[in-house]
């Protein structure tokens, strides 16, 4: 029974991306692999009162858009991330950017399973 739902679910999401245009869809593939770690990003920080640059963050990062902060977490290592809050006020903006072409099919979504939802990470301490 929970194979015959897995199942009808996962069509239902292909029908379904079936539907929506394919911009819509290479943007959707490009934030989940950018999410990911995927694609290598300059964001600035520019101030409006200046028209200066006051911060730029360059690497595989992913954006976390709040109403007055951005974070920026972006991977350093195998395992290893930096994380960044930066405050959004009436005279600071950002820019994002992408710096290498990706991949991204306009004919499917891209489904991402963490592993350590599926698997937990189990220690032992042995005494």
């Amino acid at each position: 029974m929970k194979r015959l739902l897995s199942v009808l679910a996962l069509s239902s999401t292909v029908l379904l991306a079936a539907c929506d245009d394919p911009a819509r869809v290479a943007s959707e593939n490009l934030s989940r692999a950018a999410d990911n770690f995927e694609i290598n990003r300059r964001i600035t920080f520019i101030n409006g009162m200046t028209n200066q640059s006051m911060l730029v963050i360059e690497g595989y990062c992913s954006l976390e858009i709040r109403s007055t902060a951005l974070v920026v977490i972006c991977k350093t290592g195998r395992s290893e991330f930096k994380r960044h809050h930066l405050g959004l006020g009436t005279t600071v903006s950002y820019i994002s950017e992408q710096m290498d072409p990706a991949p991204a099919s306009t004919y499917r979504y891209r489904v991402t399973f963490n592993p350590t939802v599926l698997i937990p990470d189990i220690r032992l301490n042995a005494q």
